[in-house]
Order: C-alpha cells, then sequence, then structure tokens
C-alpha cells in the first residue's frame, strides 16, 4: 500500500479523539477494531498489507499472540492517527481505560512496507509489547525489532510532497526514466509509477525530456486527487512477476506438449497417402505374383494405369501373397493412425487455443487473481502419469513407470477402480468412478489402456485384471509399484490403443 492511499483512507476515518467497541479478528494475518461507521480492518501480512473502513466484518477471539494484546491491551479510545510524511506508516494510539483493573495507553504501528511488512504494539514510552514479526540481528543488523526493545522508526528520508508539486519540482527528472519518479517524490511506489505512465502516455524506461514534465505534472494532479485508483493499478514489479512466472511456465509447458501432438497428428495425417501407395503395390503385387521369381528381394512391375515401372521391395524368404499382406497390414495401420488424428486433430486445435487464451488471461491479471490461481494450484493434486477421458467421460490415469505406478495408487480413492495386464509387466490404470457403478465402455476403455501399456501391447484378446483400489496393496520391501490384490475381475481386450483416444 503506497503512501499516497496511506494518506488518503487516514482523512476518511473520524478525527480523534473517539470511541472504540473493541477487537475481532477474520483470521491469522487480519485484525478489525470497531469504529464509529463500521470497522477499520488491518491486513497486515506480507507481501500486500493495507487498511481500510469496511460496514462490517465476521471474525472471532484471537487467534496469535500479538492478537490477544491487541484485544486486551489496544482499548480505550483512539487519540491520535498519524502517517510520518506520506511514508506507508501508520500510527494509531490508544488511551487504554482506568478502573478496577487499568489499562495504561499503548500505540499500534502499522508498517504496510510490502513483504517486510509489520504490526507493532508498544507502550506509550516506546517498547514493544507484541509484534507479528519479530525482527533479529540476523535479519536486519541495523534494525532489530523484538518484544521488550525500544521501538526503532525505519530510517527518515528527503522527497518531495507531490500533492504541491509544479513543474520547477519535476526538473531533476530531466534526462532520467520516468521510473526515477519514486525516488524524488513521497508516497509513490510501483503501482503510482504505473498509473503515471499510463496516464501521461510516457515509456517509464524512455529518459524525460523538457517538454514531458507538464505531462507529468497533469498526471500527478489526476493521481493526488484519486489516490483510490493505486488500490486498482496493477504494478508489474518483481513481485507480481515471482507469482505469475510458475502458472505461466505450467500454461507454456502444456502449449509445447499441445504443439507437438498437434504436429504428431498432421503427421499421421500423412500417412493416408502413404497407406494408399502401399495398397496399390500390394494389389500390383498379387496381380503379378506369378512373375515374381522366388527369393527376389526387389521387383520393378508395371504401373496399373501409367504402365511405367514401379519398384518394390520384398523380404526373399516369403512369398509374394506375404509380401502382400505385409503391405497390406502397413496400409492398415497408417490409415487407422490417420482416422484417429484426424478425429484429435480439431480437440488439440481448441485446447492450444484454450491455453493460449489462458496464458494472454494470465499476463493480465492481477496480484490477487493470481494468488487465487496458486492456491487453487496447490489444492489439485499433482498431476502424474498420462491422463485421458472415457467414453463416459470418466478421467483414466496410467502411469508410465514404476514411480508414477505407485503415486498413482497414493492419489486414487478407495472405490476407484484399478487395471493391470494379468501376469505381465506394465502399467497401473485408475478409473476415476467417483464412488459410483462404471458403465462397460469405460470398463474396456480403460482395460485396453492397461493392455496396450504393458507387454502385451498389439496381442489379441489379452487378460487384464481389475478391482476396486481398497483391494489393491503394495508388497512391503519390494521394487516400487509391485503389489498384490484381490477380489478381481478379468476382461479380455485387444491390447491396442482405443480409437479416438487423446490425453487431457
Amino acid at each position: 500500500m503506497e503512501g499516497l492511499l496511506v494518506a488518503h483512507r487516514l482523512s476518511e476515518l473520524p478525527r480523534p479523539p473517539f470511541a472504540t467497541r473493541g477487537w475481532t479478528f477474520p483470521d491469522e494475518g487480519q485484525a478489525a477494531l470497531r469504529v464509529p461507521g463500521g470497522y477499520l480492518l488491518l491486513c497486515y501480512r506480507p507481501p500486500n498489507p493495507c487498511f481500510q473502513r469496511v460496514p462490517d466484518i465476521e471474525g472471532g477471539g484471537p487467534l496469535t499472540p500479538l492478537q490477544r494484546a491487541l484485544a486486551t491491551r489496544a482499548v480505550g479510545e483512539v487519540v491520535e492517527l498519524a502517517q510520518p510524511g506520506l511514508d506507508r506508516v501508520l500510527v494509531i494510539a490508544f488511551s487504554g481505560r482506568t478502573g478496577f483493573v487499568s489499562t495504561p495507553p499503548v500505540r499500534l504501528i502499522f508498517e504496510l512496507t510490502g513483504r517486510n511488512a509489520n504490526l507493532i504494539l508498544t507502550d506509550s514510552g516506546g517498547k514493544i509489547i507484541a509484534i507479528d514479526r519479530p525482527v533479529t540481528a540476523q535479519q536486519n543488523r541495523y534494525r532489530q525489532l523484538l518484544p521488550g526493545r525500544p521501538y526503532q522508526p525505519p530510517p527518515p528520508y528527503q522527497k518531495k510532497d507531490p500533492r504541491r508539486i509544479g513543474t520547477a519540482d519535476l526538473a531533476p527528472l530531466v534526462g532520467q526514466p520516468l521510473r526515477a519518479v519514486i525516488g524524488l517524490l513521497d508516497g509513490i511506489g510501483p503501482r503510482g509509477l504505473a498509473f503515471l505512465a499510463e496516464q501521461s502516455g510516457l515509456d517509464p524506461s524512455r529518459p524525460l525530456a523538457e517538454e514531458d514534465l507538464p505531462r507529468l505534472v497533469k498526471a500527478l494532479e489526476v493521481l493526488t486527487q484519486n489516490p483510490e485508483v493505486l488500490a486498482q493499478t496493477v504494478p508489474a514489479g518483481p513481485d507480481t512477476e515471482a507469482l505469475r512466472r510458475p502458472l505461466l511456465a505450467a500454461l507454456e509447458k502444456e502449449e509445447r506438449a499441445l504443439l507437438k501432438r498437434l504436429a504428431d497428428h498432421r503427421k499421421n495425417l500423412a500417412r493416408r497417402d502413404r497407406a494408399a501407395s502401399q495398397k496399390r503395390l500390394a494389389q500390383l503385387l498379387l496381380a503379378y505374383a506369378h512373375t515374381v521369381p522366388p527369393g527376389a528381394q526387389a521387383i520393378e512391375l508395371p504401373d496399373f494405369e501409367t504402365g511405367e515401372p514401379v519398384r518394390i521391395p520384398l523380404d526373399p524368404a516369403k512369398t509374394p501373397v506375404e509380401n502382400a499382406e505385409i503391405l497390406f497390414q502397413s496400409a492398415r495401420k497408417d490409415e487407422a493412425a490417420a482416422r484417429r488424428a484426424e478425429a484429435l486433430l480439431a480437440r488439440t486445435e481448441a485446447n492450444l487455443k484454450r491455453v493460449r487464451s489462458e496464458i494472454a488471461a494470465l499476463k493480465r491479471a492481477t496480484p490477487e487473481e493470481l494468488r487465487r490461481r496458486l492456491r487453487a494450484q496447490k489444492a489439485r493434486p499433482p498431476r502424474i502419469g498420462l491422463h485421458y477421458r472415457s467414453p463416459g467421460g470418466l478421467e483414466v490415469w496410467v502411469g508410465r513407470n514404476a514411480r508414477e505406478n505407485e503415486a498413482l495408487l497414493r492419489l486414487a480413492r478407495p472405490d476407484d477402480l484399478w487395471f493391470h495386464a494379468q501376469g505381465l509387466p506394465g502399467s497401473h490404470v485408475i478409473l476415476r468412478t467417483g464412488g459410483k457403478p462404471a458403465p462397460l465402455p469405460d470398463l474396456l476403455f480403460a482395460a485396453r489402456l492397461a493392455a496396450y501399456h504393458s507387454r502385451a501391447r498389439g496381442e489379441k484378446n489379452a487378460p487384464v485384471d481389475y478391482t476396486r483400489r481398497k483391494h489393491v496393496r503394495r508388497v512391503r520391501k519390494a521394487p516400487a509399484g509391485t503389489v498384490t490384490y484381490s477380489r478381481s475381475k478379468t476382461l479380455f481386450v485387444d491390447a491396442s490403443l482405443p480409437e479416438n483416444v487423446d490425453t487431457v
């Protein structure tokens, strides 16, 4: 929270002295003091501390030692509300109470200094009673903040007040980039700089010329007349980029994977032409089988349409009919790959468009939105293995190695279904059922994935066992992924990748 905004919100509070009616605490990083007209809410945990008056708020009793000290010691009237210059510091002085058990006056010092934000309660002489984040000599050799020690304010500095500024006062900025305004003017930080750049149309990195100063003065007038805009302005500072970086990295990784998958689909679509050529060669070989000498490694035959000679490589150990069948099999594989690619191409392109849209939105996101996304990301289980979608819309997980097989077992729920090729090394497959019975097409889909990702790949009628995850047990002191299971059933499926399957 920048100094100009602190001063603005301070001016909107009642003028001391005024009575208070106790504290409430929404969480470990927030304290709300009941004042005339609502609550004074202090959000004091880094990296974005702030305060504001709110009409109402839900909360409870103290949750931390500092909050207990506030509830018992910061009582009585507020007799002082102060801000040193336009510094990011708010001072609230309490009168205390007299009575059967008197409570002496105290001062609450709120340092709204980004990553170093702190809330400190001192007695009237400045000795620290309680503090949210103690600062030791190892953390700051020049300024220790510890209970029992005198409070030491941040070092003073000399800057100009932007509320009383003219073109001549900005003369030191000529030849310097716009960001130098932070060092010249009090109460302005990264958010203020971002607003000034947008309002004036000046490039923050370009050196200022003398003719730029009037535009900057006008932008400062707009800012000082309405400092509340600082609450909405998003600075492109290192803190914001640090929040954005892990989210952006995950999306960019997904974008690269989708681009690779898209290239694979287009490559497989091109196999359709090769399939047609192989079928033509096979048909040509069958038509002229009687002319192929035994043991030939290749033969040239006249094309059906053009009559031009076409060279056909052969396996000398096989007959012409067997060589033709090899060509037909290769053509069928190419046609199947092309059909699968055709079905998945539009879906992959749509996913790529979605990811690129999310990347663009992420680059515009506010710090609050970035933190919300990070919390949501941490709440999701880690993405391990391959993820598919069954015909019925259920999620299917496939482990790619022993480590992932074991991790999927830990992540699966007791009533999810576990699949494995019977008696062969292979992947553990989890069908996420949500505790509901799985339709047969979904069972067969998961079973085919289990067979395909095993030593049975390519076989017909490969047996695949399945059971509920709760009936699968890891073998102690055995290699990762080694399990025993009970109450299983068996499905017989082709050990090939299901049609129209794509990872999600």
